[in-house]
């Protein structure tokens, strides 16, 4: 017997939760995702903050056209030299703090998290490892031991060892911070614990702290960056600068790419004492590259950024309900909080039901998130919230 497509996916390829979306897309463009069965969804989330510039951007899709008529993967990471790693490298560098000038691309977010920490332990040559409550970085070993939900952590203990947790804006934490840390590791805004916005004075405060002590600075950006908050990188809000940037999800414009950014004298020492130090096969794919140079360009064009802001605003004021108990944004990062996971589930479904894609919280579950792509019309803003207030009042029936 013919297996149907979802056969296919449900008995063949690896799951990660029980009940998956099971959408399946046939196509997508702009905000919208098309659906075998001839539906359209508008996909709120951009993929979990991946397709700053919607399905499909024209710049994007003729860029990675060009670069495939040129090559693809001709060698690991760091041998050869080619021109969309280039230019990508040049672009970023150009637009970051002087100090941050040497860039290891990778292939995701939880790459780069791992190159950060042996970056940070190789410069310092310490071992403590310091993050913070309500942090994800990613699944992978190191990733998920300065990940904060215990829940996600348990079943693969024994993890790195030397790590320990400070709580978002409380002062009295940072002196936990020492001159055994290696690193302290921060989402400059916190994502899946709920869009947590750190304090002004805090940031300044821990950047302080960690220059006291010789500690790395280390801001994940991986949700937050490539303009989700109104700046190419959420940190230029506080005027406070990492040693070490990540980056991920939507820098390859919708193809797998990941970095981590630092100075270059730093960089540097992943070259002796052991040589290879930190190596990839894939990282600095030419046609992610070239992909998200595409983007970045169409980011820092025009009035782009503020535009995220104005859409931003127009957001939160349209999706106004009695129930909601907060709303919590930077830029197009969103939270939506209410009493109880359980309404958050049908304001999900309901949403799911009527077309818009939202999703939730894997730390925050009384609050459901959107991250919609940042070149929404205004009259797509207006249609998606005009729904979801009604699975808000239909999930308080």
């Amino acid at each position: 017997m013919q297996q149907s497509e979802k056969d296919i996916f449900l008995n063949h390829i690896a799951q990660t939760s029980p009940f998956p979306f099971l959408l399946e897309v046939e196509s997508a463009n702009g905000i919208y995702l098309h659906t075998t069965d001839g539906k359209s969804y508008m996909d709120l989330i951009s993929g979990i903050a991946v397709s700053n510039l919607g399905h499909q951007h024209p710049e994007v899709i003729g860029a990675v056209k060009k670069q495939l008529e040129k090559h693809m993967h001709i060698m690991v990471y760091g041998e050869y030299v080619q021109s969309s790693v280039n230019e990508l490298a040049k672009i970023l560098t150009d637009n970051l703090p002087k100090h941050l000038n040497s860039i290891y691309f990778c292939n995701s977010g939880a790459e780069s998290i791992e190159g950060a920490l042996k970056l940070a332990k190789r410069v310092t040559g310490r071992t403590e490892l310091l993050s913070f409550r309500g942090a994800y970085h990613g699944s992978t070993h190191g990733a998920l031991s300065i990940s904060s939900n215990e829940k996600k952590k348990y079943r693969f203990r024994p993890l790195l060892p030397d790590v320990g947790f400070l709580r978002l804006n409380q002062f009295e934490d940072l002196n936990l911070i020492t001159e055994r840390t290696a690193c302290v590791v921060i989402e400059t805004i916190q994502g899946d614990a709920g869009i947590r916005i750190p304090e002004q004075q805090f940031l300044e405060a821990l950047r302080i702290k960690c220059n006291e002590t010789g500690a790395m600075l280390i801001m994940d950006e991986i949700q937050s960056g490539i303009g989700r908050t109104g700046k190419l990188f959420a940190f230029e809000h506080f005027g406070v600068e990492p040693n070490i940037l990540c980056s991920a999800k939507a820098l390859g414009g919708g193809l797998p790419l990941g970095a981590f950014i630092a100075n270059k004298d730093h960089m540097d020492l992943f070259t002796k004492n052991p040589m290879l130090g930190h190596i990839n096969t894939f990282g600095g794919n030419p046609m992610s590259c070239a992909a998200a140079v595409a983007t970045i360009k169409v980011i820092l064009e025009g009035d782009f950024l503020n535009e995220v802001e104005r859409k931003g605003a127009k957001f939160e004021k349209l999706i106004n309900h009695p129930a909601i108990v907060e709303v919590r944004r930077k830029g197009m990062m969103f939270a939506f909080e209410f009493d109880s996971d359980e309404i958050v589930n049908k304001i999900v479904q309901e949403c799911l039901n009527n077309g818009v894609i939202c999703f939730w919280f894997l730390s925050c579950p009384d609050s459901f998130r959107i991250a919609p792509p940042l070149t929404i019309s205004d009259d797509e803003i207006e249609k998606a919230c005009a729904i979801i207030n009604n699975a808000i009042e239909k999930a308080h029936k």
